[in-house]
């Protein structure tokens, strides 16, 4: 083990080098700041990140070091937003399955990584813990692999794992991870889930993001049976079911009898639950979300969200209008497999309307970037029901829609459908 302090680790990194910083809740802070604190010294340092979770505004973001660290991010999450809509930083539109494919294929070229790693197990591996997601290709394909050791990273298995040789310079550091409270549904979120877990038979395979409206529909499966769970992020609204039973993986086509996700964000409680659990395997996400993968697991129910759905099935899940609020992530992928698996069900779920505007709207916001396509939506879920879309013209789409919109919108998104689709629209509704 190549043992350093922070200072001397990241001067492995050189001016217009490519780093790749591990994400998830799993920002190398310690690293980070040492790399920050020589800003002087370095120029034209792109900085990539992804999905990541931090306590705090990222510190090479900061305007007056604009000449030291370029920062890309692959989805924009609560650390750069602000940066990345003031011009400060920048963001690379794709599919979250995609970006591992553009790293190997040296479409993005990583010079260096700075991860936040377990402490090494018995044969000297060190596991990437709550972030394999790109961590994994970012770290084969690095030039440079720089670590922090880190007594508060759970172990896992899986794809997320790296010998100590493989290490150049490491530390060590007892940095707890950034945990999140677990999101308790109101009242119209609980509606939404019971909608969507009515939907859920026995057996199905899921796929649940974060927040409210999904731990609803977990918070409704408690006598279920047999379900699997091959998803993206792992959040604490499945802990419950897997230690009860009800997820059990059985009935999985794909890595049966195993959990499978790419990153984990959440309280301690789900960290605790992750350490050393031979039945969690984190997962390279060029892998769990292939949508080839996917399909092959029955009965895929993916629960995914948006900021706002036009009347024709349109899915906006990453801007509001031209300001970048997120990135693509791996809706289209889960959506996808999805729709192809055998019994699968996919659903986009939000509520009709927030501070008193509707997300349910005639045409998206002008600059508001299309995630899901008209052609792939099959329901939509806010707390007034279910829209289903499945085989419907435009005209039958927007009717759908406008039964589940806030019905203080609904007369205006009728009057909308009736201009935009004429006889079509008046003659079903």
């Amino acid at each position: 083990m190549k043992l350093t302090t922070a200072e001397e680790a990241v001067k492995l990194i050189n001016s217009n080098d490519h780093v790749f910083l591990q994400g998830s809740v799993s920002t190398p802070e310690t690293l980070v700041d040492a790399l920050v604190a020589r800003a002087d010294e370095l120029r034209n340092v792109t900085i990539y990140n992804t999905f990541a979770i931090g306590r705090r505004d990222a510190p090479y973001c900061a305007p007056e070091l604009c000449e030291s660290f370029h920062t890309v991010s692959f989805f924009v999450a609560n650390n750069v937003r602000k940066a990345v809509n003031t011009g400060y930083a920048d963001c690379i539109p794709a599919f979250l399955g995609e970006i591992p494919g553009l790293i190997r294929r040296g479409i993005v070229t990583i010079d260096a990584v700075i991860l936040n790693v377990s402490e090494p197990d018995e044969d000297g591996y060190c596991s990437f813990g709550v972030s394999s997601d790109i961590a994994t290709s970012a770290t084969e394909c690095a030039k440079v692999v720089i670590a922090q050791i880190n007594k508060s990273m759970p172990y896992t298995y899986g794809d997320s794992r790296i010998h100590v040789s493989k290490i150049d310079a490491c530390i060590k550091v007892d940095e707890p991870l950034v945990t999140l409270p677990i999101a308790q549904p109101n009242d119209v979120e609980d509606r939404i889930g019971n909608y969507i877990a009515e939907l859920i038979p026995d057996g199905a395979t899921l796929q649940i993001g974060v927040g409210g409206i999904p731990n609803a529909v977990l918070s409704r499966l408690t006598n279920h049976k047999h379900l699997g769970l091959h998803t993206e992020a792992l959040t604490d609204g499945v802990v419950p079911l897997l230690e009860s039973g009800v997820i059990d993986n059985s009935q999985k086509k794909i890595l049966p009898h195993k959990t499978v996700a790419s990153l984990a964000l959440g309280s301690q409680r789900l960290y605790d639950w992750m350490h050393y659990n031979p039945k969690l395997l984190m997962r390279d996400v060029a892998w769990t979300n292939d949508p080839f993968i996917i399909r092959q697991n029955p009965k895929v129910m993916a629960v995914n969200s948006a900021l706002e759905v036009d009347i024709t099935g349109q899915i906006c899940a990453d801007s509001i209008g031209t300001r970048i609020f997120s990135g693509v992530g791996g809706q289209h992928d889960f959506m996808y497999g999805g729709a192809m698996s055998e019994g699968g069900k996919i659903f986009i779920a939000l509520p009709s309307q927030t501070k008193g505007i509707s997300k349910i709207v005639n045409t998206l916001t002008p600059g508001a970037g299309v995630v899901t396509t008209r052609f792939q939506t099959q329901y939509v879920v806010t707390e007034y029901g279910v829209a289903c879309l499945l085989g419907k013209t435009l005209a039958e789409r927007a009717k759908e829609m406008i039964k589940i919109a806030h019905p203080d919108a609904r007369e205006a998104l009728e009057k909308a459908a009736y201009e935009r689709f004429g006889h079509e629209f008046s003659r079903i509704y």
